[in-house]
């Protein structure tokens, strides 16, 4: 078994419920044991600005499945949940699962890059991260408390 992080963002069709039910959909994953999720947190869009704002959260698990097996099934779940795929960067969707460590694996394919390519310099992505995993060391040795001292909240909060 393999411990993986996922990131959740939603910002359209009830972005609390997207996330939430995204969660409940990574609970079920074949051959995959669900061991944590951090709290929603609210964040400004990156990119366009004239978006809702995301609710976003981290996801562990421990898996038996391959990488791109994993993709395949995230991005299954994303298509279940409304995500359509317009080739547009950083712009509004129902749901956005990104696949961040998949244990101390480096892949660089042309459909999967992991490390996830933005995580760190991404306050949404790092501090939901942070509250599951304080003490995690990335592949390379690069720790995440060392990332968070240079990555600002930029408004970034708990959702209540």
């Amino acid at each position: 078994m393999i411990t993986v992080y996922i990131a959740i963002g939603s910002n359209l069709n009830d972005p609390v419920n997207q996330t939430k039910n995204a969660i409940e959909a990574l609970k079920n994953l074949t051959k995959t044991q669900f061991l944590q999720a951090s709290s929603l947190y609210s964040s400004a869009p990156m990119g366009p600005q004239d978006q809702p704002d995301y609710i976003n959260a981290v996801v562990e698990i421990q898996t038996e499945l391959t990488p791109i097996e994993l993709l395949n099934l995230t991005q299954a779940i994303e298509l279940e949940h409304g995500r359509v795929r317009k080739g547009e960067r950083w712009g509004p969707r129902t749901l956005d699962l990104d696949i961040l460590l998949y244990g101390n694996d480096v892949i660089h394919s042309e459909r999967l890059v992991i490390p996830h390519y933005g995580m760190h310099e991404r306050e949404f992505v790092l501090y939901p991260l942070a509250e599951i995993a304080p003490n995690l060391k990335l592949p390379g040795g690069i720790e995440l408390s060392n990332l968070l001292l240079k990555v600002d909240k930029n408004g970034l909060s708990v959702w209540q």
